[in-house]
């Protein structure tokens, strides 16, 4: 019994009539993403190299995200989870978003703290 997976993106804004349409649909976002990605890395807007949130410029911020809803959407279509329980789409999309939140909030507070050693310690810049 072949298993029929779900021919809609976006919640069902979109909606395909074939697997293959599909793809090409995802393709599309996922490169519009990366263009978004690949303009701001060249442009580099003062305006969000200016602002700082949270110890980090805003334009790392969104990198950060938009890194985040690509890994996200390939693993929602690409990989079938949109097709899986929801207990293991939690476990699988949940774990590894909580991770790197952690791990951005780790090493934010650990880069402020050696940079305060160095620039308030007895302790030179030496590099």
């Amino acid at each position: 019994m072949a298993h029929e997976h779900k021919l809609e993106i976006f919640r069902g804004l979109l909606k395909f009539k074939s697997n293959t349409q599909k793809i090409w649909g995802v393709l599309v976002f996922l490169t519009i993403v990366t263009t978004i990605e690949v303009a701001l890395g060249i442009v580099k807007p003062d305006m969000l190299l200016q602002n700082n949130f949270l110890g980090m410029k805003l334009l790392n911020w969104i990198f950060i995200i938009l890194t985040l809803v690509k890994a996200y959407y390939i693993a929602w279509d690409f990989m079938h989870l949109r097709d899986e329980k929801s207990a293991l789409r939690r476990a699988i999309v949940w774990t590894p978003i909580f991770l790197v939140a952690y791990l951005v909030f780790i090493l934010l507070f650990e880069a402020d703290y050696v940079y305060n050693v160095y620039k308030d310690g007895f302790v030179t810049w030496n590099f």
